[in-house]
């Protein structure tokens, strides 16, 4: 799995350095989040972007250090941020977007020339992992090993 990760984020962050992007791919959850304009809380955009807060908290300050995003506080709290584009960022947008189809055609090509599309195994097994997690099939099979073990 983590080669598979490997090759597939290593071309896509090629992808944008060929097309002259200084940008990580880890980004464009966050950027397709916040792509339509309207500033969203941390919180939000996790929510968005389908990925852990933390993650979220993580990905949006290396994003703020490169001036990618600008926060504000919260109009009704102001201990809460509110994330949105910066300038820098909203103007990267329109290279971004042509690299995202190009993306999309190369990953609908790579399901094409597999018996199963990637997309859609990828999808059932996220499905499935929300169902029952894998820390928790882990700990199943852990107790089924033992168990044999034991009446052995």
């Amino acid at each position: 799995m983590r080669h598979l990760i490997d090759l597939l984020d290593g071309a896509v962050a090629a992808a944008y350095e060929e097309a002259g992007i200084d940008y990580r791919p880890r980004y464009t959850p966050v950027m397709r989040a916040l792509e339509g304009g309207q500033p969203h809380t941390i919180t939000q955009i996790a929510e968005a972007a389908g990925i852990t807060q933390p993650a979220a908290t993580q990905t949006v300050a290396l994003m703020m250090k490169e001036g990618l995003l600008d926060a504000s506080p919260g109009e009704r709290d102001a201990r809460q941020k509110v994330i949105r584009l910066s300038a820098q960022g909203q103007a990267l947008l329109p290279q971004l977007r042509v690299c995202w189809q190009a993306t999309r055609a190369a990953a609908d090509s790579l399901d094409a020339d597999l018996p199963h599309a990637l997309s859609d195994t990828l999808a059932a097994a996220i499905a499935a992992l929300q169902t029952k997690p894998f820390g928790a099939r882990i700990r199943s099979a852990r107790a089924a090993i033992t168990r044999n073990q034991e009446t052995s």
